[in-house]
């Protein structure tokens, strides 16, 4: 492990202001990436209108951003050892803010597609690295807790704002998406460079092995958090080309109307131990597959030409709730079953398929929307994928049976 300076100090109940610095810059990478999904998916129609896109094309920026973070995730503990900690979160960082300057001015889909991708694969580096260096600042115990409640609340409620943003932004032109997220990446290299403390050695992780997966907490949470994940984000982009293209809705109420997908896990993130240790996790990841599925069934049943309250909005809160549930849970689920020493490898594992989730359900989703007879066939494809989730977070209800 790490030793810093900071570690100590960390253990008390109040904080001084150079540990808030520190937990901020690296929370703050957690809201990088969150605005860097939501402010892009909002800006889907209208890049297309300006690349003549079909959804299948427009898609390649939302699932080149989950592919780019699930090819580094498992090298990034490996890198950290190697390089530092501190080293790899500031570069990622430097890295991350010239590939959104460079993002705002290519005239290629390709390119935007490629700085998506180098995009990704920067949050794979910052966001691990940055919840290492928090786990070292802040000893075990309720101040690590806190610490790691607000790590997590600015990633839920970074999505809300990227949301809010985009709308505003898309006023003048979708180049601004891309640019957007620059002065927040130097802002944040350039405090993390003042704040964040140098290691004075650090001992390589072991690394993540594919055989951990039979581990079946894990491998049930992996499969859960890959369906919730991917199906929310082919549900979210089917919706945005609908409202746009179909509605004639513009971009600043398509990202109010998506409003209620994201502003109650940024409201419920602080209680989520709470209700973990009042209900456990597997009956909050069951009913957090559970919502979501009847959300996207009740999508897919809605009447044509159903107005928002009685067709998004329902389908939305329903998904939201199955995020309120199952966000934390997941986590904590997934890890459960290891010790210290090999938590860290399950946990890149499990994020690895976080992202393989949106990755791998984006294409044949956006696919389907692009020549499909309506929203009904990619709705079909989204349920079914919901209905795994499920039927993963059901099979560890299940009692064993002993053997002969």
């Amino acid at each position: 492990m790490t030793g810093t300076a900071a570690g100590p100090r960390a253990a008390g109940r109040r904080w001084d202001a150079r540990q808030w610095t520190q937990l901020l810059v690296l929370s703050g990478n957690m809201l990088l990436d969150a605005i860097e999904v939501s402010v892009v998916l909002i800006a889907l129609p209208t890049i297309a209108a300006g690349f003549g896109l079909t959804p299948w094309g427009a898609q390649w920026l939302m699932s080149g951003f989950a592919l780019g973070f699930a090819a580094l995730l498992l090298l990034g503990p490996s890198l950290s050892a190697r390089a530092g900690r501190r080293r790899v979160y500031l570069g990622a960082m430097l890295l991350f803010g010239l590939a959104s300057v460079a993002g705002a001015l290519v005239d290629s889909l390709a390119l935007l597609v490629a700085v998506r991708v180098v995009k990704g694969g920067c949050a794979a580096l910052t966001a691990p690295t940055g919840l290492a260096i928090i786990n070292d600042l802040f000893p075990d115990g309720p101040g690590r807790r806190r610490a790691l409640s607000v790590y997590s609340l600015f990633g839920a409620a970074g999505f809300t704002a990227g949301l809010l943003l985009a709308g505003l932004l898309l006023e003048d032109s979708w180049r601004w998406v891309f640019a957007f997220p620059a002065p927040i990446a130097l802002a944040l290299l350039l405090a993390g460079l003042r704040v964040l403390p140098r290691e004075h050695g650090t001992r390589p992780p072991r690394p993540p092995r594919l055989a951990q997966l039979k581990e079946p907490s894990l491998l049930r949470s992996a499969l859960g958090a890959a369906s919730l994940n991917g199906t929310y984000q082919c549900l979210l982009v089917l919706m945005v080309f609908q409202a746009q293209k179909e509605f004639g809705w513009s971009p600043w109420p398509t990202a109010l109307a998506l409003l209620p997908a994201c502003v109650p896990l940024a409201l419920t993130v602080p209680f989520a131990g709470r209700l973990i240790a009042r209900y456990g996790t597997r009956r909050l990841v069951t009913l957090g597959a559970f919502f979501p599925l009847l959300g996207y069934a009740l999508y897919l049943a809605r009447p044509e030409g159903s107005p928002y309250a009685l067709g998004m909005l329902p389908s939305l809160l329903l998904v939201e709730a199955g995020f309120c549930c199952a966000f934390v849970a997941l986590n904590t689920q997934a890890a459960a079953a290891f010790d210290a020493a090999d938590r860290g490898a399950a946990v890149s594992l499990y994020q690895t398929c976080v992202q393989l989730g949106a990755g791998v359900l984006l294409p044949p989703t956006a696919l389907l929307l692009t020549h499909g007879d309506g929203p009904r066939p990619a709705l079909f494809l989204i349920t079914a994928a919901g209905a795994v989730g499920l039927a993963a977070a059901l099979a560890g209800r299940r009692p064993v049976r002993p053997g002969p």
